[in-house]
């Protein structure tokens, strides 16, 4: 399994070599994506921006994610997802962003959407948004791990297919 590390560089050389930027915006993991990113010297050439969106105003504040959909949907949903992404993209104008909702425990989770259960969005510089619902397991620390790396992964995979 790639480092954090690896999985940010590679994802920086694709972004260098096509001229294109990135931003994140985070819920349960609190900056995590933004930190592994900015590890790779040079990365202020790549990356824009971070939210860290902990609270659903926040979400609305920052990325302009519209109130109706905490209440049809809840936080961690893929229409938030969505909308976090692509409002993170236009808020820092990035060509990709990154957007992380879940629910890394102890407490939170629900019969619908235990403590694991954490929404991905990643818009590309044709602003379409791929998103994923993922249950993860463990403590907090490893919850929110998981989530870090899974997002930087599908990343990735999406930056090099752009290219």
């Amino acid at each position: 399994m790639d480092s954090l590390f690896q999985l940010s560089s590679r994802i920086g050389e694709s972004l260098v070599a096509g001229g294109q930027t990135i931003t994140a915006v985070e819920s349960c993991t609190a900056g995590g994506v933004a930190y592994a990113l900015t590890m790779v010297p040079g990365s202020s050439e790549w990356f824009h921006r971070s939210f860290v969106t902990y609270t659903n105003q926040a979400k609305t504040d920052l990325v302009g994610v519209p109130q109706e959909l905490f209440i049809d949907h809840g936080a961690v949903s893929l229409e938030v997802a969505t909308a976090m992404s692509r409002g993170a993209q236009k808020a820092a104008l990035s060509d990709y962003s990154i957007a992380i909702t879940g629910i890394a425990g102890p407490g939170g989770g629900s019969r619908d959407k235990p403590v694991g259960t954490v929404c991905f969005g990643w818009a590309d510089p044709d602003s379409e948004v791929s998103v994923e619902r993922m249950m993860f397991t463990g403590d907090r620390a490893s919850i929110r791990s998981q989530s870090i790396h899974h997002a930087l992964m599908r990343m990735l995979a999406i930056v090099e297919q752009g290219r």
